[in-house]
């Protein structure tokens, strides 16, 4: 068995966790563009039908900083396993759901599933490939995470669009099936994991620790339903958003002091003082944010001010998704071979996404898609030069035994910028708006006389085209209120990009704090 097992291809192994990976982030946001499909099919209201987002984020938040906890108690291949059969079982009834009810119960068990395919494929493909050659595989890695999202509401809006919003969850079948079928045949746990495991039931470890459990659990489902449903909810002007976040900062607050005083914790908060883990932590945190918000964002300034559809909307975050692809196998041989220093590349790639979100925030109610795609592109060049740097920064110091528990980390960081991200754009777009309408609104008045030629510029035009005078007169306000809603809605969204690429900027110089490693070079020895 052993003789086997160093025989597979690391490649056809790196392919085959990457298959349910990208199926699970691909599922993050396909769903997006269906709801409304959803709502009328299932006769509940567009408010209602978005808990199905809400409880597979809560729920993949829960598990994502137990999955190195979890792969070790059930072994990481069996447990990677058992996460692919419980997405896929309950992508059918999700399909098949009759009601609101059931589909929710069902995302709540595909968001637990979820939320360990990520972090144990990534702890497995660190495992994998030596130090030497991980950069290759962390591209492959990087192209999953980065373009799963952005092909999503394309995917989602084509299939709701020529066949059923049920469709959304029974594509994962077939994928889940081929994933399980390769895992069971190509995919081992390595010898080192399997000793390390059989030395701590010899000596009586594996202990649950349940107050762990209790505390990362409630608070991770705490502040993901606050940042989900905060700006739904009016945030701190609801009480239950109110209460929902005291929970989450009690909690997480007394789970970081429990777990490292915990023999055995959940999550292993003591691999932060290691500072190049750290510092990619955070790395990962803007990366999340920066890729999630616009990922977000970006088709929702062209669906409601453009007039995009889901699907022409969706087309536009191609660009930087290819650009992603073919750049990212680049940035891995610049790594491995030694021509670039990773953290070299990661400053000049975070310099690069800062200066894609200013061109975002230039951009105006007349640009058109080259515009557009060309800044998803330009985003894209940053990220497929970020990610692969980021993977071997973060992994740089640490000994192989910390691997698997590495991943849990990197991936929650990763989560909540994402969780952070959208939220963030979502409340400050909407309150940017509000500023601009405050600060635009004098130049509305009925003493203004801009406003006043204009009104009377499109009243003339009205009435040539068969309008009386007083509904021509009212058209005419109505047609500038809209345009002003419009520009005041556009200048919102651009403070947004605005502020996310001064946050991009200004995090770029944390990676000179980062200790000098030699890419590539071999790990600390295990203890």
């Amino acid at each position: 068995m052993a003789e086997n097992r160093r025989q597979v291809n690391p490649w056809v192994v790196a392919l085959t966790v990457t298959i349910a990976t990208f199926m699970e982030l691909l599922d993050t946001s396909i769903a997006n563009v269906a709801l409304p499909h959803i709502a009328g099919g299932l006769g509940r209201s567009f408010d209602e039908v978005t808990w199905i987002l809400t409880t597979y984020l809560v729920a993949n938040a829960v598990v994502l900083p137990m999955s190195a906890w979890l792969s070790r108690v059930f072994g990481r291949k069996t447990y990677y396993m058992l996460c692919v059969v419980l997405f896929t079982v309950t992508s059918f009834f999700c399909g098949i759901a009759p009601s609101l009810n059931v589909i929710l119960i069902a995302r709540v068990l595909q968001g637990i599933a979820g939320g360990g395919l990520a972090p144990v494929e990534q702890a497995i493909l660190v495992d994998t490939f030596p130090p030497a050659k991980r950069a290759s595989a962390f591209a492959l890695y990087t192209v999953a995470i980065v373009t799963a999202p952005a092909i999503g509401p394309v995917l989602g809006g084509w299939i709701t669009d020529n066949f059923n919003w049920r469709w959304v969850f029974f594509i994962n079948i077939p994928i889940g099936a081929l994933s399980l079928f390769l895992t069971e045949r190509f995919v081992h746990d390595p010898p080192a994991f399997e000793e390390e495991r059989r030395k701590l039931k010899a000596q009586g470890g594996g202990k649950v620790d349940g107050v762990g459990i209790a505390l990362i659990g409630i608070g991770s489902a705490a502040l993901e339903l606050v940042l989900d449903r905060g700006q739904i909810d009016d945030w701190f002007g609801s009480t239950t958003i109110s209460w929902l976040f005291a929970i989450a900062v009690v909690c997480w607050g007394t789970a970081i002091w429990w777990e490292l005083r915990t023999p055995d914790p959940i999550v292993e908060f003591h691999m932060l003082a290691n500072r190049n883990f750290a510092i990619a932590c955070a790395f990962y945190f803007i990366f999340g944010v920066g890729l999630f918000a616009t990922t977000t964002m970006i088709p929702q300034i062209l669906q409601s001010l453009y007039g995009y559809r889901a699907l022409d909307a969706g087309l536009v975050l191609g660009p930087g998704a290819l650009v992603i692809t073919f750049l990212a196998p680049v940035a891995a041989q610049l790594v491995q071979r030694g021509i670039v220093h990773p953290r070299m590349m990661i400053g000049a790639s975070l310099t690069v996404v800062a200066a894609s979100m200013f061109y975002y925030s230039r951009l105006t109610l007349q640009s058109d898609y080259f515009h557009y795609a060309f800044a998803r592109a330009y985003q894209g060049l940053g990220y497929a030069f970020l990610f692969v740097p980021l993977t071997v920064l973060a992994y740089s110091q640490l000994r192989p035994d910390q691997n698997n528990k590495a991943s849990s980390l990197t991936n929650l960081f990763r989560n909540w910028g994402g969780s952070f991200g959208v939220s963030f754009v979502t409340t400050m777009s909407e309150r940017r708006q509000n500023f601009h309408e405050d600060r635009l609104s004098a130049y509305f008045s009925s003493s203004s006389d801009a406003l006043q030629q204009n009104v009377r510029q499109v009243s003339s035009y009205l009435q040539i085209h068969g309008y009386s005078v007083a509904d021509a007169t009212r058209g005419a306000y109505a047609q500038l209120y809209a345009q002003f809603e419009a520009h005041t809605r556009m200048l919102g969204f651009m403070d947004c990009f605005r502020l996310m690429g001064w946050i991009t900027l200004l995090a770029a110089p944390l990676v000179l704090l980062a200790k000098h490693f030699r890419a590539g070079g071999k790990a600390p020895a295990g203890h």
